[in-house]
């Protein structure tokens, strides 16, 4: 069974996601904050983090840069409430990003393609 780590400080959100992905299927595993989350992928070793980028106490963003300096090969999943972080530079070190919505459709499809190490479309240079 795929490990799941959800990062956000919407208690709400970690409810609907967990209930969602454990009727899935999946293990979920939630975190409130940024606080010993390093420490929390070293010891429960998840396959998959979705990541909050606005957090109260943390910059989801700056989070993502530890997890890809120790855990360069765990996919993320940036989940925001706003599109404008697509374009922030940071965020191109996530493997998917994906706008809240009540509809899991698409956080659900993207799970799926990051479990299966399938790489996101790369933005055209022309």
């Amino acid at each position: 069974m795929k490990k799941i780590l959800i990062v956000d400080d919407e208690e709400v959100i970690r409810m609907l996601y967990g209930e969602e992905l454990e009727e899935e299927g999946y293990e979920v595993i939630t975190a409130g904050s940024g606080h010993g989350l390093m420490e929390m992928i070293e010891r429960d070793k998840p396959d998959l983090v979705i990541l909050d980028i606005k957090m109260a106490e943390h910059d989801g963003l700056d989070l993502l840069q530890e997890i890809r300096k120790d855990f360069y090969n765990i996919p993320v999943i940036l989940c925001s409430a706003y599109s404008s972080f697509k374009g922030d530079l940071k965020s191109i070190a996530a493997d998917y990003y994906v706008v809240k919505s009540a509809d899991l459709s698409e956080l659900k499809q993207k799970i799926k393609m990051a479990l299966e190490g399938q790489t996101p479309p790369q933005p055209s240079l022309k």
